[in-house]
């Protein structure tokens, strides 16, 4: 039985049944809260994460969890934006952010709106462009996720890193 989530009318102490929106947007917070400044020693944890975050999304985003070198999630981030198939990611923005968060690892995240996480040959050149461009500042790249309605897939555990 699921239960029911209650959210209160602002200005009013009335309570309306809450919106399946603004229920994955408290389920992402909740998730995030237990991700950010952890350790990432469960990828489940992380999958979680991200998959709330960008599962239901109408338009591709490519974002990153920013990792130091424990492992310890610093940020996530959404980096770009684009739109229904195909967003625009420039490495050298990515290395300036990983820089500025003095990260020593990252993991790469996007979104498929089609809700099919299956990687595309783009997909798999831009991993390789960003690892190139990432190991240049001593930056490792754990993991590249592809977020979907259908689940999600890791470039790590389909040996494409």
């Amino acid at each position: 039985m699921a239960s029911i989530l209650y959210v209160r009318e602002p200005g009013s102490r009335r309570y309306r049944r809450a919106q399946e929106p603004e229920v994955l947007s408290s389920a992402s917070d909740i998730l995030g809260q237990r991700v950010i400044g952890q350790p990432l020693t469960d990828p489940a944890l992380a999958r979680d994460f991200l998959r709330a975050r960008l599962a239901g999304r109408e338009h591709e985003i490519f974002g990153a969890l920013f990792l130091d070198q424990r492992h310890r999630v610093l940020a996530f981030e959404e980096l770009f934006r684009g739109t229904l198939n195909g967003t625009a990611v420039y490495p050298r923005e990515v290395v300036k952010r990983s820089l500025a968060l003095n990260c020593a690892a990252i993991i790469m995240v996007h979104n498929h709106p089609s809700g099919n996480p299956e990687p595309s040959t783009a997909d798999e050149v831009l991993t390789q462009r960003l690892r190139e461009a990432l190991s240049l500042v001593d930056i490792r790249v754990l993991d590249h996720l592809v977020v979907g309605r259908e689940g999600v897939i890791s470039f790590s555990e389909r040996g494409l890193l």
